[in-house]
């Protein structure tokens, strides 16, 4: 004869304390997880976009070579799939300088590691037709090239600076990835993001005159020019003359 116990067997699993607790290591573990890699993720869309930055330069010294000059800005205000969409404009004076990288007519990507144009301003008479021949500034020009439309003379009129000195001047053509935020930088639908809690240094880089902030990136907002994640490029006009003058079209 089977005996039995007069106490009912206790029922076994976890009560909803015991699941709680697991839940929430769990929670710390996955959180802990994440956060490295989503470090991850923005370092390697930091430097893709750097990559692709430094490219960019000599993409449009090659341009140069093969054209004489470079390239116009293309309208930032067409989207994507329209006529003229990344192309160049026929001449850049006055405010066409400003745009979008042209990267139908370069032949590059359209947009960052976080999706958005690449802002490029260029010296008007670094871009101009060759018959042209728009040495100046400066008036001292006295050499009349045939093969460019500059000159081993001519200045560009781009300063970069870090927020409070200058880094670099009488620079052709910069070219400037908004980074992550995206403050100021226009979309493929050819709409421009709000600029709206960007620091001083960030807003420099959306004003569209010819000065540009290149500094280290910060998250604080209260580091001076404010938090920064710009990444910005610009073409040497020594490392320019040099290539032009290799390839025979300088002087």
């Amino acid at each position: 004869m089977t005996a039995y116990s007069k106490f009912p067997e206790r029922a076994t699993g976890f009560s909803l304390i015991e699941l709680g607790i697991v839940l929430f290591i769990l929670t710390l573990m996955l959180a802990g997880f994440l956060a490295p890699l989503a470090t991850q993720v923005d370092q390697r869309n930091i430097s893709d976009t750097q990559k692709s930055l430094n490219d960019f330069k000599e993409t449009l010294i090659g341009f140069a070579l093969a054209n004489g000059r470079l390239p116009c800005p293309a309208d930032p205000t067409i989207a994507t799939g329209l006529p003229n969409a990344g192309v160049e404009r026929a001449t850049c004076t006055g405010a066409n300088v400003n745009g979008v990288l042209p990267w139908t007519t370069l032949g590059v990507n359209e947009t960052d590691a976080w999706g958005h144009r690449y802002t490029y301003r260029v010296t008007a008479s670094f871009a101009d037709a060759i018959a042209a021949n728009t040495v100046t500034p400066p008036v001292t020009c006295t050499d009349t090239p045939t093969q460019s439309s500059f000159a081993l003379c001519s200045q560009g009129d781009i300063t970069i600076t870090d927020g409070s000195s200058n880094i670099a001047t009488n620079i052709p053509a910069v070219v400037v990835s908004h980074g992550k935020n995206g403050y100021g930088a226009y979309t493929s639908l050819g709409t421009q993001l709000s600029t709206a809690g960007a620091g001083p240094d960030e807003l420099e880089n959306t004003n569209a005159n010819a000065t540009f902030v290149s500094r280290l990136y910060t998250e604080n907002p209260a580091a001076a020019g404010g938090a920064f994640d710009d990444i910005v490029v610009w073409v040497s006009p020594n490392f320019l003359f040099n290539r032009m003058v290799a390839a025979g079209k300088l002087p």
